[in-house]
């Protein structure tokens, strides 16, 4: 396992203090949107929850377009393309986080970040819009994930430029995202529909896993933000099928056997302060036991979803880090 640090538990976080009241910010509203019966106050949460359009007319060279997969279950996706030249630029599909009950695509932080990947790695991104809960609960988020990657396989020539290249294919997301790239690499790597799309690289940011068991790190780190037992129960309540617990395989994924997968290369991001980080080393270790590769990345002074915030010089680092992975990951399909 390859860390670039390792946590000081003495130190404390500390946050700038324009981040800080964003995430103070994020956590009232998500908190006071969550009713008592288990479902979510949409309307409220649209009043604070503001989208950024797509944009035909390229920014920092980055323009972006909406494409419809499913109406009825409001299935879509927002392609981020670079205006590059060169041929066979790869193409990361991307997953948001938010609990698997919160935000999407045309978020205004989501939608940065995605704006800021296709930019800096260079890559073609598509960031796709799953059904939520509580409404929808396991497996629609995987359904829909996959889905998504169907529609790109079936629509390549109407949807991806010729330049984009689906044989250098990435799942990308964080948090609940990180889990859903997972699970729908399974599906695809199970799959023999797929000819155009070879998922080559996984880019797992703070992936949301969990069990049963308090971990130390959820016992040890009370009070950071964003992330906390109450929250992440009851995300895993939303989000599980009905009576089912947190060692359900949504959750905790080494009680599925993926040994005998062609399961691409994953990197995973760990941040010293977020509480599920014992669960997102155990995901990496987990897969290096299955005889899969995968790199543990670390960022010791760091909280959960710290690289959305792109006054964080963290942030900047980690799309370093994951241009050079897929750099990489190209280069040695060639090698």
């Amino acid at each position: 396992m390859a860390t670039e640090s390792q946590p000081n538990h003495q130190k404390k976080l500390t946050i700038p203090l324009k981040t800080r009241i964003a995430l103070t910010v994020i956590s009232t509203f998500t908190d006071n949107a969550q009713r008592p019966d288990g479902s979510i106050n949409r309307r409220f949460l649209r009043l604070f929850d503001f989208r950024a359009p797509p944009n035909p007319n390229p920014v920092n060279s980055v323009s972006s377009s909406d494409f419809v997969v499913d109406p009825s279950r409001d299935l879509w996706f927002r392609l981020y393309t670079p205006h590059i030249s060169g041929d066979r630029i790869p193409v990361v599909i991307f997953f948001h986080g938010g609990g698997f009950a919160f935000l999407s695509p045309n978020t205004h932080p989501y939608d940065n970040v995605c704006r800021r990947f296709a930019g800096k790695l260079p890559a073609y991104v598509v960031s796709v819009n799953y059904r939520l809960a509580p409404e929808h609960r396991y497996p629609a988020q995987y359904d829909d994930g996959f889905d998504a990657v169907k529609f790109l396989e079936e629509n390549r020539g109407e949807v991806l430029p010729a330049n984009a290249d689906l044989s250098r294919c990435f799942f990308a997301g964080d948090s609940a995202g990180g889990n859903i790239a997972h699970n729908v690499a399974i599906r695809v790597s199970r799959a023999r529909c797929f000819a155009a799309v070879k998922l080559v690289g996984i880019i797992s940011i703070q992936p949301f896993f969990g069990g049963e068991e308090r971990t130390e790190a959820e016992r040890r780190l009370v009070g950071m933000p964003l992330v906390s037992p109450d929250r992440t129960d009851w995300c895993w309540r939303a989000m599980l099928p009905e009576g089912a617990n947190r060692d359900h395989e949504a959750a905790k994924p080494s009680v599925v056997d993926i040994s005998g997968l062609d399961y691409p290369d994953t990197m995973v991001v760990v941040a010293g302060f977020d509480p599920l980080r014992d669960w997102q080393i155990s995901y990496c270790e987990w897969l290096q036991l299955s005889g899969k590769r995968a790199t543990l990345v670390e960022y010791p002074n760091m909280f959960h979803a710290f690289y959305i915030f792109p006054e964080l010089p963290e942030a900047g680092q980690l799309v370093q880090r994951i241009k050079d992975f897929v750099e990489e990951r190209v280069a040695s399909l060639s090698a």
